[in-house]
């Protein structure tokens, strides 16, 4: 199968997943960058939008270029509340990367947002949507193709988000980030689905906090919530990176390993296929990554799912299916290890004697 850019005209968010089509989100932005340094752990704001543009571009390219179809806004905690007078250059900024890197393949423009510093000490409504209505008029103006709200613990906070959204013309995503057990309310996956469908979300899921199997699992009760109200809504996941079959309610963030020590548990790209085809068995059409979740995980999604798409995406010249690369090697061990048997059932070492397997949460 041979590797396309652009197959075909732009459809709309809506009519892509309407259509059956998938659509390969994008990933991970505010730990990569942090690793690339531009982006400063502790206040994960996006100034790199103004201040290394270039950056925030290369990222961009790389995720289109591994398949990604739609460049999300770098604009995670770019409201007001955390960003004070910088959060209307930022929001500009950032619409303005994602266009210009989206006008170079089969890409669509989401213009996001996020749960806000305050809901947790003031629950003001009228304040927070002035917060999320603040960003949607800059989205607005920069003629975004659609709109996505996520990581959101509280699924009331969502609600208001969601409800903000639908002011515009845009069809709206929103994803939340938690795990089987629910919102921090302790309002199940399904509850949550259903207030956010009829709050008028064409698109839920979940996002960040938890790794691709928990994620899949929370994506199931979801879905079954749904169907048990008898309302529909195209879904979404766009897990961590990284397996977190170890933390608790509130995910990652409570693992002593965050933010800095979590290279031992970074997927593989033959995780992420087999994440890929279970996302997309159960029904997902909407299949990204968040944190920890490089343009190699992204191709790696884009490969998985090339025969229902029909293309290879641009990156996969340089990858060779399941390895068959290794065939062309010199040492027959090796040469070996061009098959999808032995990357399907390979057991990773970490290569740390003394470290365990599992951590404990600190909360």
């Amino acid at each position: 199968m041979a590797p396309a850019g652009r197959p075909g005209a732009k459809k709309g968010i809506l009519e892509r997943l309407e259509s059956g089509e998938v659509v390969i989100g994008d990933g991970s932005f505010l730990i990569t960058l942090e690793k690339r340094g531009y982006v400063k752990a502790g206040l994960w704001t996006p100034e790199a939008v103004i201040e290394h543009p270039d950056a925030v571009r290369q990222l961009h390219m790389e995720f289109l270029r591994a398949g990604s179809n739609v460049m999300q806004t770098f604009t995670f905690s770019a409201s007001e509340d955390n960003m004070e007078s910088k959060w209307e250059d930022v929001n500009a900024a950032a619409c303005d990367l994602a266009r210009e890197v989206a006008g170079k393949g089969d890409a669509l423009v989401a213009g996001g947002i996020c749960q806000t510093s305050i809901y947790k000490y003031h629950k003001d409504e009228t304040r927070i949507k002035k917060l999320f209505r603040q960003q949607l008029e800059v989205f607005a103006w920069k003629k975004v193709d659609f709109l996505i709200a996520e990581y959101f613990e509280h699924v009331e906070e969502a609600v208001w988000a969601v409800e903000v959204l639908k002011e515009s013309d845009r069809p709206v995503a929103v994803t939340m980030c938690i795990g089987p057990e629910g919102d921090m309310h302790d309002t199940t996956p399904g509850e949550c689905a259903v207030r956010l469908v009829k709050a008028g979300a064409s698109i839920v899921g979940v996002n960040c906090r938890f790794g691709p199997e928990t994620s899949l699992k929370t994506m199931e009760l979801m879905k079954e919530g749904l169907e048990r109200a008898g309302l529909k809504a195209h879904l979404m996941v766009q897990p961590l990176g990284f397996h977190t079959p170890d933390c608790g309610k509130e995910g990652f963030v409570d693992l002593p390993e965050y933010p800095f020590g979590l290279e031992s548990r970074v997927a593989t790209r033959w995780d992420i296929q087999k994440y890929a085809r279970e996302a997309y068995n159960l029904g997902v059409r909407y299949i990204g990554g968040c944190c920890g979740f490089e343009p190699y995980h992204i191709r790696a999604i884009a490969e998985e799912l090339a025969p229902e798409r029909g293309f290879l995406p641009p990156a996969s010249e340089k990858h060779g299916s399941w390895g068959s690369g290794l065939d062309m090697h010199t040492k027959p061990w090796i040469r070996a290890r061009a098959r999808r048997e032995y990357w399907e059932n390979l057991l990773p070492a970490s290569g740390r004697p003394f470290c365990p397997s599992l951590s404990k949460p600190d909360a």
